[in-house]
Order: structure tokens, then sequence, then C-alpha cells
């Protein structure tokens, strides 16, 4: 009997030896199938041909005026280069054409500057002054991981398009109308929305840090406050602010939802023309367009690790103390507190307008309030026509490949945490798994995933396909893992490795003192990361308009882009706003949820 108790124990002990082990090569494997394999069978259809390696699609695109504008001759005819610069410089430097590439990298510098600008003045704010809802404010910069783009689209089209709220407000002033829809302008704008809150987020931490000892003695020294903010503040911010500008670049050069939505075809860049070239069946030149936009999205993901692991550095300074900020009728005759009003002004039109814009347009109609465009979507869900997008299967499916993503992403998180933190040499392969979804197109994973998993692969003779619902949830669990990693690594990093060592002096398994000790300690960090993955999958769009097949996988937002495009349901954004709407209350759920777990976390 006490043998086998004792063949027991150790069989138990062999097995929670093996559970982290077994974890992280299932979670390798789940990648492997669900991403590497798709993106590199996106990658060999652009330079495989007939069984044999060639550039020449490649080259085809590159050498393609379409594509790379006057850029095309370094392809073409690199010698005649000098002259053509000469050429062009006696023509007076007259406008060249940059073709599909360099509109969409002009697209996303203008944004990036865009959310910079508008980024900046919030930091100061969030960092420098003290005021009642100092600390939602900070939370609401969390709102661009949890809203989804395709909903936000469709408010800046309430609220900036013809018949929207803002020209309605300026025809109630006497002013014209302005029309901004189908323009750069409101792409970049819609960019800001989501990328600004970034840029604050991260350049506030920085600012916390300055040494407010260092500020102190410059100004004793008889610095000014703006040669002090020059000399002493900025350096300390540039780290942050170059970091936040690099993520941003990257953010809007592959951005999708906001530019098919607000710009279409007319203003595509390469991921909407990528689509395009999918939904016409064009696969191979949408697999050649997608293997350069990954090389060229991978060199950027690779350049801001390696500048933010550089950045990474322990700190013991005293952050400055924050202000006391009132606004009233004496703070007019400060320029500071004014600009700051301003900027709320700002603020309130770019962050707010568009969503207040999309409840309004939900429940106003041309006599006035109308429960009309709800009536609307509860009469889609009992025709039976061919081709009907239903919301009840949109919001089911939502929600249930939410819960299966949460299922996948959380374990999948917290094994890649726990390489990352504790697994000594394997963190360098944590940190490459965590990181090389987040910079590949989720267009290009989709379309792998359709050549791969969809239409089926072949192995030893079988074929093994998976069908739209199934790797719709493989797709989420990857691309919202990263997020549960994100949340859930700092956490882990911050238990004292004395309590772990203790447990294993004692006997215990690595896996028993991760489920006994570390979890319970980081249980908040684990739910805030889990809300993440929920948030994520409910609003992802990129894969899943792709992969989604009939009424049996299309999610909220793939519902919510197929009433935005359906001309036969009138010039009225009411049937969008209104699916928008039922969207934007379950995302909203998510946003409190990690905003309450988010501040015990941090308490």
């Amino acid at each position: 009997m006490v043998a086998a108790g004792r063949k027991r124990v150790s069989a138990r002990r062999w097995a929670e030896r093996l559970v982290l082990p077994a974890a992280f090569a299932l979670t390798v494997g789940v990648l492997a199938v669900v991403f590497y394999y798709p993106v590199l069978s996106v990658l060999r259809e652009a330079v495989v041909r007939a069984g044999s390696l060639t550039l020449a699609p490649l080259l085809d695109v590159l050498a393609d005026p379409f594509y790379t504008g006057v850029a095309h001759s370094l392809f073409t005819a690199p010698l005649s280069i000098p002259a053509g610069v000469l050429e062009w410089v006696r023509a007076g430097v007259p406008p060249v054409e940059f073709g599909l590439f360099g509109f969409t990298v002009y697209q996303a510098l203008l944004s990036t500057l865009a959310s910079v600008l508008i980024g900046l003045p919030g930091a100061y704010l969030l960092a420098r002054f003290e005021f009642r809802g100092r600390r939602t404010l900070r939370s609401l910069t969390i709102l661009p991981f949890v809203l989804p783009s395709i909903m936000v689209a469709v408010g800046f089209l309430a609220m900036f398009g013809q018949s929207g709220l803002l020209n309605d407000v300026l025809g109630a002033l006497g002013i014209g109308q302005v029309n901004l829809l189908f323009t750069l302008e409101i792409i970049v704008l819609a960019h800001a929305f989501y990328n600004a809150p970034l840029v604050t987020r991260l350049v506030t931490t920085a600012w916390e840090t300055v040494d407010a000892r260092r500020v102190e003695t410059a100004r004793a020294l008889g610095a000014g406050p703006f040669r002090a903010f020059r000399d002493i503040v900025l350096p300390q911010l540039l780290p942050a602010l170059l970091t936040a500008a690099l993520l941003t670049f990257v953010f809007t050069f592959l951005s999708f939802p906001i530019v098919l939505a607000l710009g279409g075809l007319r203003l595509a860049t390469v991921e909407v023309w990528l689509y395009a070239r999918v939904q016409d069946l064009e696969l191979a030149e949408a697999a050649t367009l997608g293997t350069i936009e990954t090389v060229l999205s991978l060199a950027l993901t690779y350049l801001y690790l390696r500048y933010e692991a550089r950045q990474t550095t322990a700190s013991s300074a005293i952050a400055p103390s924050r202000r006391p900020l009132s606004l009233g009728w004496k703070t007019l005759r400060d320029p500071v507190r004014v600009g700051l009003a301003v900027y709320g002004i700002v603020v309130l039109v770019l962050f707010v307008g568009p969503l207040v814009s999309m409840l309004v347009e939900s429940v106003t109609g041309p006599g006035g309030l109308t429960t009309a465009y709800y009536e609307f979507l509860l009469a889609q869900q009992t025709t039976t026509a061919v081709g009907t997008t239903r919301p009840l299967p949109a919001i089911v499916n939502s929600l249930t490949f939410g819960v299966g993503t949460l299922a996948l992403a959380v374990p999948m998180g917290i094994v890649v945490s726990v390489m990352a933190t504790r697994g000594g040499s394997g963190s360098r392969v944590a940190e490459t798994l965590m990181s090389a979804p987040l910079a590949v197109s989720g267009v290009v994973v989709g379309l792998g995933l359709l050549q791969t998993l969809v239409f089926g692969t072949t192995i030893a003779g079988y074929r093994f396909t998976a069908g739209g619902a199934l790797a719709i949830v493989l797709a989420h669990a990857v691309a919202a893992y990263p997020f549960v990693t994100r949340n859930v690594t700092p956490a882990l990093a911050g238990i004292d490795s004395q309590l772990v060592d203790s447990a294993r002096s004692l006997g215990a398994s690595r896996f028993r003192a991760l489920l006994d000790i570390e979890l319970p300690l980081i249980s908040t960090a684990v739910l805030a990361g889990g809300a993440f993955a929920f948030a994520i999958s409910i609003g992802e769009f990129d894969t899943t308009v792709l992969l989604a097949e009939g009424v049996d996988s299309y999610t909220m937002p793939v519902a919510l882009e197929r009433y935005i495009g359906n001309r036969s349901l009138g010039p009225s954004l009411g049937p969008a706003t209104a699916m928008g709407t039922v969207l934007l209350v379950v995302t909203a759920a998510s946003f409190l949820v990690i905003e309450r777990l988010d501040g015990r976390w941090e308490q």
C-alpha cells in the first residue's frame, strides 16, 4: 500500500513537471498551425511558381507604377535614375506619383503626426495636473484596444457625413456644410481617434518618471521653464514619444476597416487593395502584396522591439507633483489653462462626437425620434430572403467566439508569460512568439487560413479542413493572447521569486507553484487580460470578414460592415448605427471590467 502510494505521488509529480513544457509545446503547435503555417503559405505563394523559387511575382508588383509609382524605376531601369532625377529638377520639381505603397506610407505618416499632436497635450494634462475624473480619463486611453474599428468608422460616418450631426449643428448656426466623407482628412482623424490615446498613455507614463530634482536644480541655476523642459524633460520623453510614433505608424500602415469604410477603393491602402484582390479571387496577386506588406511590417516591429529593449531601465526618480486644475473665470488669464480648455473641446468633438453621433443617428429619423431602425433589425431577424444579414446570429456568434477565444487565449498568454519571466533561455523564444502576431496584417492571416485550413491541407493522403467558425475562434485566440501576456507578464515578474523558491524547496513542482502561489497573486491581471481577449474577439474584423461563412460564422462587426455597404437599405445610416449601438453596449461592458480590474491591479 505504501509503495503504491509512493508510486502515485511520484507519477503525479512527474505529470506536474510535464504540464508546463507540454502546455508550451501545445501553444507553439497552435501558433504553428493557425499563424506561422498560414502566413508562410502566403509567403510561399509569392515566391514559388511551378515548384521553383522565383522573385518574378515580387518584381512584377514592385515594377508596376500602380503599386510603387515613380519608384518603379528602381526595379525596371535603375541606371536611368540619375538622368531621370536631373530631368525632374529641370522640369521644376513637379509632383510625382508614389503609387499604392507610397500613398499607404503617406497616410500613415500623416496619421502618426496627427496622433502625436493630439496625444501630447493629453499626456501633459494627465502627468502634470490633478483634477476630478483624472483616473477615469486615464483609463479611457485603453479604448483603442477595446472599441471595434468598424464601429468607430460608423461613428465617423454618422458625425462627419453630409447629413451627419456636425452638419446639423453647423446648419443650425447658419454655417455652410462640411463633407469629409471619402477624403484623406477623415481617415487621418479616425486614425488619430485610435492612436492619440496610445501616445497619451505611453508619454504620460514616461512623464511621471521624470526626476523632479533635476528639474528643480535646473530652475535653481537660472533656467527658465522652457529651457528646463528642453534640456531635462524632453530628452526623457523622447524614447516614449518615438516608441509611440513607431507603433502608431505600424498600426496605421496596416489599418483596414477604417480605410475600407471611410475611403473605400478611392483611397485604398495596401491592406484594402489586398482585401479587394481576395474578393476578386486574385489570390496569387494578393499573396504577393501580402508578402511585401508583411516584410515591411515585421521590419518595423523589429525596430520597435529593439528600441524598446534599449530604453527599458530601472528608475528611482522622484516624480514631479501634479498641480490642482480648476477652470473658472479667473483661469481665463492663464494661457496654459485656456489652452487645456480648448484642447478639451477638441477632444470632445473628436473622441466623444462620433460615438454620440452614432447613438443619436440610431434613434433619429426625418421626422424626429424613432425606433424604426431597431424595428428594422428585428424585421431582418424574421425574414427568409437569401443573403439577409440577421442581427441575432451575429450577436450569438460574437459572444460564442468570444468565450472560445477566452478558453484558448488566456492559457496561451499565461504560458508565454511564464516562459518569458521564468524560462531562462526560453524567454527569447517567448518574446518572439508574443510579438509576431502583432506585426502581421489580419487580412494576410485570413488569406493564409483560407488557403490552409478552410480550403484544406493534405497530409499523408488525408485532407484536413477547419470550418469558418473554428478557424475564426483560432484566429481570434492568436490575435488576443499577446494582450493577455502584456497584462500577465509584468504582474508575474513583480512577484518575489523567494516565494516560488520556498515552495520548490518544499517539494512543489513548477506547475504546482504557479497554480497555488503565483496565479492567485496575479488573478486580477489574468482577469484583465481575459477581458482584453474577449473584447478583441468581439471587435475583430480583419480576419473574420474573410473567414465568415453564411449565418454560421458572421459576427457583429461583419454584420455592421454589410449594413454599411448594403445600398438597398437607402442612404440612411440608421440600420448600421443601430447595429453599432448594440456592439457598443457589448464592448462597453468589456471596458468596464477592464477598467475596474486594471485599477485594482495598479493599487
